[in-house]
């Protein structure tokens, strides 16, 4: 086995276990920050095993998209909504963290087994399409999957305003500069002028 073979299985040793212990916490951690955090590491271990599988392009939009914007977006949404609230408690948890345990662990199951079943080749080096693969992949992106690129945006749009009115919602019914509530407000600026001939 060569230094080359060895570092690889290594990197890719290092980058599993970052995945699998920031998944975990993703999913079992209470603070949602936590969370967040924790998804831009597992985003950016992923974009490592594309390097190590010379996936340049893919890994690079990996790092832009997914940690850039999309989980940059979730942190930037939990920071306008995270409200301080005593959460009420959820009814029949115990029942839902076992249903939730048992889909996880089928849905794990058959990934094993589909990985177990089936017989892995290594593609040829020759039969590497190299620096073609960024032009096929625009071709693709804006040709065969245009309209769901579009809607990906759509909805992250429709997240990020989703989340600024749930975080303003308490102050729209009141004025910044006054404090006091729009309606109140707009009575006493319309009764002025009558208050004025009045005197």
């Amino acid at each position: 086995m060569s230094i080359a073979v060895t570092t690889q299985i290594i990197c890719f040793s290092i980058l599993s276990l970052v995945i699998i212990i920031g998944a975990l916490g993703v999913v079992l951690l209470e603070s949602i920050v936590y969370s967040a955090f924790l998804l831009g590491g597992v985003f950016m271990s992923i974009a490592g095993l594309y390097l190590l599988l010379n996936a340049s392009f893919v890994a690079a939009a990996q790092v832009l998209v997914y940690v850039g914007a999309v989980n940059v977006l979730i942190i930037f949404a939990i920071m306008l909504v995270n409200k301080k609230e005593d959460l009420e408690p959820i009814q029949n948890i115990n029942t839902r963290r076992i249903s939730t345990i048992t889909i996880c662990l089928t849905l794990l199951s058959l990934l094993i087994r589909v990985d177990l079943s089936n017989v892995w080749k290594l593609a040829s080096p020759n039969s590497s399409i190299g620096e073609e693969s960024t032009t096929r992949i625009g071709e693709h992106l804006f040709s065969d999957y245009l309209l769901p690129f579009e809607v990906a945006s759509v909805l992250l749009l429709m997240a990020m305003i989703g989340a600024i009115v749930l975080a303003r919602r308490d102050v729209m019914n009141k004025d910044i500069s006054t404090g006091l509530p729009v309606d109140q407000e707009l009575i006493e600026k319309a009764s002025e002028p009558l208050l004025m001939k009045k005197k």
